[in-house]
């Protein structure tokens, strides 16, 4: 691939901070908890690899296309923040690397084209909403059966092929209503971040976190034109971008009037705690009001405990396989709220997932962009999960969902899946736990079946 590279290593643009890469003292606590070396035992696709590869480029040294495809192949999953005894911000290094790879190297056509789709269509809700369309009628229609008959789909590039399969059953998508007001005392008002594939794929798990948070006392506001929150462009080094849309959602909370802005996707959660350090160099008072909305976001589990219960919760006789989605266990540091949360509920029994820490494969746009190893540590989820021998796996991302949901369906396992805010709102309105489950493996938002 002739000139696919940094040949002079990094620019002056915010390039990554020498210091923090200097904290990496190579112990490899973080091997065993790193996805891409837990699959292939390399050590450039280790994050102490990538950090040498880092230091690299500060030091003016060239990546080449191997050095970057190493960059690449991490998934940004932050379980090497969470093992990391010296405390080495591999986030902030990995994602400013990002930046001067995707600013200043000229990929090849085909992945100059993949990416250009993929970051045209899902960090834009408008769009999103517009696809639900052709999709809904094609899953109704049977147009996607008489398709993999005809081996069509078959046809298509890898890529593609990983794109159709996550594609979720679709449902009715009402809109949700602009103010949502608290039962009984108001507690708190808070704001809601739809989401990009939350909104437009799982609008049940937000209107659940609606109703959830309406028992619970808050008075929930949904601002209009809140638009994508940045995490996809971000994640992938599109700075620019990111930054952009962190400006619109900041316009839009700003004037709601909330005590808090909950997000029940955990990729969002994350991104919006880190407006502060993305905008840290946008002058005219961004830097203040980027700050200032970072410190009032929650993920729903994490407000939920914080305030606490006061809707009475009915049983649920099910077991539960919790799984940590990356950005809420690593990048957030939010792991037990969801578990003290799911064991409020009478009947829940949990189970946990062996090598919790090693991430599904999802990663937000990864397992499009790299659909082999996505694969490979999406089943190996997926055995973790089948081995809890749980009625019900349930996370805190959509990604995670789809993911997990999709590779047992190919596996010959389909396994009622849901939002840990689901299981919550079941128990409060008193949903039997057999719709519960019947909703978690052939409602809106499950895989569907092999055609």
């Amino acid at each position: 691939m002739p000139g696919f590279g940094l040949p002079q290593g990094f620019d002056a643009v915010q390039p990554p901070d020498a210091a923090l890469a200097a904290d990496c003292v190579h112990c490899g606590f973080c091997l065993p908890s790193c996805p891409t070396y837990v699959l292939w035992g390399e050590e450039m696709d280790s994050p102490r690899g990538r950090i040498d590869l880092i230091k690299g480029g500060l030091a003016g040294e060239g990546l080449d296309a191997t050095a970057v495809r190493h960059l690449d192949q991490c998934l940004g999953c932050m379980a090497c923040v969470t093992a990391c005894p010296s405390g080495v911000q591999y986030d902030k290094l990995i994602e400013a690397t990002r930046a001067q790879v995707e600013r200043r190297a000229t990929r090849p056509w085909r992945e100059r084209l993949l990416r250009t789709l993929v970051y045209s269509l899902f960090p834009h809700p408008r769009r999103l909403r517009a696809l639900r369309v052709p999709l809904r009628a094609c899953q109704r229609s049977g147009l996607r059966t008489l398709a993999a008959r005809a081996g069509l789909l078959r046809l298509l590039p890898a890529r593609l092929r990983a794109m159709e399969a996550l594609a979720p059953r679709l449902g009715p998508a009402p809109a949700l209503p602009r103010r949502v007001p608290a039962m009984g005392t108001r507690r708190l008002t808070v704001g809601l971040l739809t989401g990009c594939v939350q909104g437009t794929f799982f609008p049940d798990v937000n209107a659940a976190t609606t109703r959830v948070l309406a028992a619970e006392g808050c008075e929930v506001i949904v601002p209009r034109g809140q638009g994508c929150c940045g995490a996809l462009s971000a994640h992938a080094g599109r700075s620019r971008e990111a930054v952009r849309f962190a400006k619109a959602v900041i316009g839009a909370f700003e004037t709601a009037g909330v005590d808090a802005i909950v997000v029940n996707a955990a990729g969002c959660g994350s991104q919006l705690k880190e407006y502060g350090h993305l905008l840290r160099d946008e002058g005219a008072d961004w830097p203040r009001r980027a700050a200032e909305l970072a410190a009032k976001v929650r993920d729903i589990a994490e407000l939920l405990d914080e305030i606490g219960p006061v809707a009475p919760r009915h049983p649920l006789e099910v077991t539960v396989a919790y799984q940590d989605a990356c950005h809420l266990a690593h990048a957030q540091g939010v792991r037990d709220q969801p578990r003290r949360l799911l064991r409020s509920v009478p009947g829940v029994q949990l189970r946990e997932l062996p090598e919790a820490e090693i991430c599904c494969g999802s990663a937000g746009t990864y397992n499009l962009l790299h659909p082999e190893p996505a694969r490979e540590l999406g089943e190996r989820k997926a055995r973790a999960v089948l081995a809890t021998g749980a009625g019900l796996m349930v996370t805190a991302n959509p990604g995670c969902w789809m993911q997990v949901a999709t590779t047992l369906a190919g596996m010959g396992a389909r396994m009622p899946v849901a939002h840990t805010v689901q299981v919550l709102d079941a128990a409060i309105r008193g949903v039997p736990v057999e719709r519960l489950l019947a909703d978690a493996l052939d409602g809106p938002g499950t895989p569907l079946p092999a055609p």
